[in-house]
């Protein structure tokens, strides 16, 4: 990608004054319309922290507990707000534990500029002190990635990175900075990017693909609509309700789509994958005309490739060309933003009710209930049940809330029960799978969200990676609500060691510690339920809290997650227990 675009002139902002790279860092910044960043200084990126601290009444830098922490917290502030996240990081070691974050936004499209110091120009390539090449080894992770080895790189490399990161699909993109550019003076002035060569941020619109779709859709019998997260990314939720609602065709989510339809929409039928859902997963290999938006036909959401859907016309609505016949094959691709390209179909999308067809779900959904829906949120043995913990915060809430969560039978069970009323309520991580995710994320989240309840469900294992983040919370006063699922299992993993291992739990059950005694080492007033019976109350005393708060409840051990599509399995091989 070149690294030197033309910009209009509208758009340029002219100070001229001289200044050190490092000051000519944090004008970008603010340029750019960033009010809040997250990061952990060190010598490579000194330079920069320093003009921060100059410009503290400008912008908010929080200091989270590890790197890791600062580019999660930033995913979640971007996953709440629907602007670019910013991380930053030293040299070495502080940039490396950036990786991880990096990744887990780059396979979920969130949108994220990362900041790294790097050691003097002329030591690059000496193995000096924390040097590591970050641009070599983040170039597989970043949508763009690039070097500053010259002040005067500075304000055009940032103004192309804030548009990358933010336009078409949006991904990471990581800025590296040497030392001695930092120190450097230049004139500087800042014009906001509005293209760059060689990169087409949203594809162009071909109407004909758009009515070809619309009359599969019009002669469809059983269309079955899948959504995903380009709904949220390209805030397409009122386009999206009044396509399905005017076409009538029942709609399901993927794990990343949840929120952008409200859970109690009468065409919402659930979500797919392989903690789904029955009656979407089992009605994906019935449905005549396939249509999915915004999403990526990921593995968990397919099972068996060879027996996916072979039955139906796939129309995918789609903003990445990359995406299109990588894993199913597409009758009709729309290429381009998901809210322009379904308010150019809805014109020609027919008024119709599918009553029969939408009562198949339903009528899924009564089996689903039966055997398993009643045991998690109804239980009658006397463990505590994770789905009648979502079963309170709902409660509580008023699917009003922010839900953040891990990675595990935590998270499967979450996003399968809480309710959501309104769009960038589900964070979660999605492709990478990162356990550690929800705590940093959460932090961001309430900090890009003040204004409403965020909560953070969490597994005992996935809170113990990134537990140290209590120290951000306690810093900055982020009202998080944070609530600990504690099996004392890696839930997730014992789960596959029962059903495909013969129980065999290698490295799988956790002696934890005392989780409150740690909480309230860090103040946050803290509690723990073991009794039903407890539940409720100490729910509604949490999310009556105006300050952070941390609830473990002790749940059962060898619970399990279903609905479940084994690996390897169809769609159609959903299994109840």
């Amino acid at each position: 990608m070149e690294t030197r675009e033309k910009k209009s002139k509208k758009e340029e902002i002219k100070t001229n004054v001289t200044v050190s790279g490092a000051e000519a860092v944090v004008k970008c910044l603010l340029a750019e319309g960033v009010d809040i960043l997250y990061g952990y200084p060190g010598g490579a990126i000194m330079p920069v922290y320093d003009e921060l601290y100059k410009y503290k009444d400008k912008l908010n830098h929080v200091l989270t507990r590890h790197e890791q922490g600062a580019t999660h917290s930033a995913q979640g502030y971007a996953r709440a707000t629907g602007k670019v996240g910013v991380a930053m990081a030293t040299s070495g070691p502080g940039a490396t534990n950036l990786i991880t974050g990096i990744a887990d936004a780059q396979i979920d499209s969130t949108p994220m500029v990362c900041i790294t110091g790097q050691v003097a120009s002329h030591l690059l390539g000496s193995d000096a002190f924390q040097e590591t090449d970050i641009v070599g080894i983040s170039t597989p992770v970043t949508k763009w990635n690039y070097q500053i080895t010259k002040a005067s790189e500075i304000p055009e490399i940032f103004a192309k990175a804030f548009y990358i990161a933010r336009s078409g699909r949006p991904g990471p993109v990581l800025i590296d900075i040497t030392k001695d550019a930092q120190f450097e003076q230049f004139e500087f002035s800042y014009e906001k990017c509005t293209s760059v060569r060689s990169y087409k941020a949203i594809p162009e619109l071909n109407i004909e693909a758009v009515k070809e779709a619309a009359n599969l859709i019009n002669e469809a019998k059983k269309p079955f609509v899948i959504w995903g997260q380009g709904i949220v990314l390209g805030e397409a939720e009122e386009e999206f309700k009044e396509f399905i609602e005017k076409a009538g065709i029942p709609s399901a989510s993927t794990l990343l789509g949840l929120s952008a339809l409200p859970t109690k929409h009468p065409l919402h039928v659930g979500m797919v994958g392989m903690h789904g859902n029955y009656g979407p997963n089992k009605l994906t290999n019935e449905c005549d005309v396939l249509i999915a938006v915004g999403m990526r036909f990921d593995d968990r959401v397919t099972g068996d490739l060879s027996r996916y859907a072979k039955q139906a016309k796939v129309v995918h609505f789609e903003i990445d060309p990359a995406e299109i016949d990588k894993n199913v094959k597409a009758n009709v691709a729309v290429l381009g933003n998901a809210k322009e390209t379904l308010k150019t179909i809805l014109p020609f999308v027919k008024e119709n009710m599918h009553k029969e067809w939408l009562q198949e779900f339903r009528d899924y959904d009564a089996t689903e209930f039966d055997k398993v829906i009643k045991k998690d949120l109804y239980p009658t043995k006397e463990g505590l049940t994770m789905g009648e913990v979502i079963k309170e915060i709902n409660k509580a809430s008023q699917g009003d809330a922010i839900v953040v969560t891990d990675v595990g039978q935590h998270q499967m069970v979450a996003c399968r029960y809480a309710e959501f009323n309104q769009t960038k309520s589900n964070i979660t991580s999605g492709g990478l799978g990162t356990m550690g995710f929800a705590l940093p994320a959460a932090i961001g989240a309430k900090m890009g969200a003040p204004e409403r309840e965020v909560v953070a469900v969490i597994g005992d294992g996935g809170y113990q990676m990134t537990i140290q983040e209590l120290g951000t919370i306690l810093q900055t006063k982020a009202a998080v609500k944070i609530v600990v699922l504690n099996n004392e299992f890696l839930g997730m993993v014992r789960q596959w060691q029962q059903l495909f291992f013969d129980k065999r739990y290698a490295s799988t059950e956790m002696t934890n510690p005392d989780f409150v005694a740690i909480a309230k080492g860090y103040h946050l007033k803290a509690n723990r339920v073991t009794k039903r019976e407890e539940l409720e109350n100490v729910v509604q005393e949490m999310m009556q809290s105006e300050e952070a708060y941390f609830l473990e409840v002790c749940v059962e051990k060898e619970d399990n997650v279903f609905p479940m599509i084994a690996t390897g399995s169809s769609v159609s091989e959903v299994r109840l227990s």
